[in-house]
């Protein structure tokens, strides 16, 4: 059986010579991989044309966390929390984006992945959940293995059917989260706060976005799920 390649987005950052690197964390490599993919690395640097012969050639797209989105491309509130904004990485995301949804390719998105996923189709997000939502959970926890809470999962949803569960334990490293959703996504899973989890674009063979880092919880058995059904679904596109 062939094994779909599936594109990963890249961070821009520099190494400990100071010089420009493309970079993602390995856990979305090996995620991918134990889906049953094999993962290729999207540089967000690549002119446009470029980016949009690589697209051609991807069977799905995982759009990875990391800094945050500009105020540029959402109507959101400044916060001098607000940090690691990439405009090559942005303009990338949102144009790969827009595209994966226009062609019904499918994609997974994580953390920033999901708010891109907001941001792209016309939504706006939280830039300071502590100090815009009364009353939150600390969403912004350095712990990657750890189960911070609970999300309740919409019993009628794509999600709940592909984790075979309604109530996911998860962990939670973001201090940003969707605020006004795009009209054409669904949301279907919240945290006990009321703080969205998870969205999904109905009509659409594969377009799910969630707000934990399931690459880091991956000896989940529900998470082993998600990244087979999100390879499985890019193989048959």
């Amino acid at each position: 059986m062939t094994k779909p390649l599936i594109g990963i987005t890249t961070y821009n950052n520099k190494n400990a010579h100071g010089r420009p690197i493309a970079a993602v964390q390995h856990t979305y490599i090996r995620a991918v991989t134990m889906g049953g993919g094999i993962p290729v690395l999207i540089p967000a640097i690549l002119p446009e044309d470029d980016l949009n012969e690589l697209y051609s050639h991807l069977q799905g797209i995982l759009f990875s966390g990391g800094g945050d989105i500009s105020l540029k491309y959402f109507s959101g509130e400044d916060h001098p929390s607000i940090h690691e904004v990439d405009d090559f990485r942005d303009v990338a995301e949102i144009s790969l984006l827009k595209r994966s949804v226009n062609d019904g390719k499918p994609f997974l998105a994580i953390c920033r992945g999901v708010q891109v996923m907001n941001v792209a189709l016309g939504g706006t997000l939280y830039t300071h959940i502590p100090d815009q939502i009364q009353n939150s959970l600390r969403h912004d926890n350095d712990e990657f293995t750890t189960l911070i809470h609970t999300v309740n999962v919409d019993e009628t949803s794509k999600i709940a059917e592909i984790f075979g569960e309604t109530l996911l334990h998860v962990n939670s490293l973001h201090h940003q989260g969707l605020k006004d959703v795009a009209s054409n996504l669904r949301v279907v899973g919240h945290a006990p706060d009321g703080v969205i989890e998870a969205v999904e674009l109905p009509d659409h063979p594969y377009a799910i976005g969630v707000q934990w880092h399931p690459e880091w919880l991956t000896d989940q058995p529900v998470t082993q799920r998600l990244f087979k059904s999100f390879v499985d679904a890019s193989r048959n596109s």
